[in-house]
């Protein structure tokens, strides 16, 4: 049984079909072995997705990064989130924990060493990269889902104003008052520009003009 054969098959049903898909059983299936031949060559589904992710680092171009240290922690941000924008297979399997792309770790010694530039420590510096990494995960799983409902042409997209009523204007004034506008707020979110302001916060404020 060909290892390569057994990456290729699994990444195709995680671009094809995402991770619900994928089981040793179908890899197995599908280059034509039993589960248990599988087994002598992947361990588990674990060092499966290990084994798929491994090497997609290396096709994507590290970018050209600007030299000041708060302009390139955002700069590597941004790109960790175009990249993975496109490659939303890749985002299920990051989500389940414990499992990366070794190829990938300069993103997270280029985070550590921009935030340490700027002043943190190392421990704050690690700490940065954790919340930089959950604002760019959870945009990706919130566009995926918002892709996902727009393909439901019957499926309510006016959250939150749909739950609201005159009634809650004393209880929640300020939702209220964005009642009716607040898809209008939501489409003209900067994911950039509020990178921008969660660095500035981590760093202690915005860079001197």
């Amino acid at each position: 049984m060909d290892p390569e054969q057994i990456v290729t098959v699994a990444r195709r049903i995680l671009e094809e079909e995402g991770l619900d898909a994928l089981s040793m059983r179908r890899v197995a299936k599908e280059v034509g072995a039993t589960p248990m031949a599988l087994y002598h060559h992947v361990r588990d589904k674990d060092e499966l997705l290990m084994l798929t992710l491994s090497g997609m680092a290396r096709t994507v171009p590290r970018p050209e990064l600007p030299e000041d240290p708060r302009e390139r922690l955002l700069a590597v941000a941004v790109h960790m989130y175009r990249t993975l924008r496109r490659m939303p297979w890749v985002v299920q399997v990051l989500g389940l924990g414990d499992l990366a792309d070794k190829g990938a770790l300069w993103v997270m010694e280029e985070v550590i060493d921009s935030a340490m530039a700027c002043g943190l420590d190392a421990d704050d510096a690690a700490r940065a990269y954790r919340t930089i990494w959950h604002c760019v995960y959870g945009e990706l799983v919130f566009r995926a889902a918002a892709e996902r409902r727009a393909q439901d042409p019957d499926r309510t997209r006016n959250f939150p104003d749909a739950l609201l009523t005159e009634a809650d204007a004393e209880e929640l004034p300020h939702l209220t008052a964005l009642s009716g506008r607040w898809m209008e707020v939501m489409e003209s979110y900067d994911l950039e520009a509020q990178l921008r302001k969660v660095i500035d916060g981590l760093l202690g404020g915005p860079a001197a003009q």
